[in-house]
Parts: C-alpha cells; sequence; structure tokens
C-alpha cells in the first residue's frame, strides 16, 4: 500500500509541481466559466482575453514569486 500511494505521489507531482499555482489556475478558469454561465451576454470574445490574462498574470506572480526565494 505504502508503495502505491509513494507511486500516485511520485506521478501527481509529475503534474502538479506548486500546489498553489494549480489551485490559483483552476480558480482563475472556475470563475470566468461560472461568470460566462451567468451572464449570457458574456461572449468568448471577452472571456478568451480575460482568461488568457488572468493565466498569465498568475504565471507571472508564481514565477517572481519563486525567484525571490
Amino acid at each position: 500500500m505504502r508503495m502505491l500511494r509513494a507511486v500516485g505521489s511520485e506521478l501527481l507531482g509529475l503534474f502538479v509541481d506548486d500546489g498553489a499555482l494549480a489551485l490559483a489556475l483552476l480558480l482563475c478558469c472556475a470563475v470566468i466559466g461560472v461568470a460566462m454561465t451567468l451572464a449570457p451576454w458574456l461572449s468568448a470574445a471577452i472571456a478568451g482575453p480575460a482568461l488568457l490574462a488572468g493565466c498569465t498574470g498568475i504565471l507571472l506572480f508564481n514565477v517572481s514569486r519563486t525567484g525571490r526565494h
């Protein structure tokens, strides 16, 4: 059982290195998705750039934070 847990942890670590980054990106995607659902007038022409800007901003913040340490 321990070996399975260790393998699963290593496999997850390949895809998710920083949990805060992954959580922030998921939250950004969820907020934009909910906004598109609740506001039908919100088109992909607005949501697409907002998603790009949000994810890029989160990534830049995470890189700058990691670079300081």
